[in-house]
């Protein structure tokens, strides 16, 4: 994946739900353009953050073994324009699940409110497939070589 729009997973109920957080910072170069003069998250963006925490619930609920491909976003609402130094809250949850694909609800909400809201459908590829053993997946899928981007800033010993 070449971007992660979510900082850190705070809950996380396999298979069930997982709830991330993505503060919004205006060291986002995005912010600059997004509007000139007042910035905002690009609401195209908050629904990647959405995507990824909805995804990698459901890769993770079968231990990757499957590619997780975004497929279809078949409902998506805005509330509210989200600025610089407001915390985003996606909380996913699965909605259905079966063999080849899944869908996750997922609601964004800054400070208790709802701010947007999405259904999300992902579809399930076969690795051992010859037709998708060579994708190159770190660049648009949710594996579980993404979770290691979210053990970075978590506290522990440090030797010096």
């Amino acid at each position: 994946m070449r971007w992660i729009w979510i900082d850190r997973f705070v809950e996380f109920e396999s298979g069930v739900r997982a709830v991330a957080l993505k503060n919004v910072s205006l060291a986002e170069e995005h912010l600059h353009d997004h509007f000139p003069g007042y910035p905002t998250m690009p609401g195209s963006l908050m629904l990647e953050g959405m995507a990824q925490t909805g995804g990698i619930l459901l890769g993770q609920k079968h231990d990757f073994e499957q590619i997780v491909v975004l497929a279809k976003v078949p409902k998506v609402s805005y509330e509210r324009l989200i600025g610089p130094g407001e915390t985003i809250r996606y909380e996913a949850t699965v909605a259905d699940d079966r063999p080849e694909g899944g869908t996750t609800a997922v609601t964004a909400t800054v400070d208790g409110e709802t701010v947007a809201e999405a259904e999300i459908m992902f579809a399930y590829l076969d690795k051992s497939d010859p037709a998708y053993g060579g994708v190159d997946q770190k660049n648009f899928v949710f594996e579980s070589a993404l979770m290691g981007a979210f053990e970075a800033g978590r506290g522990g010993s440090v030797a010096l």
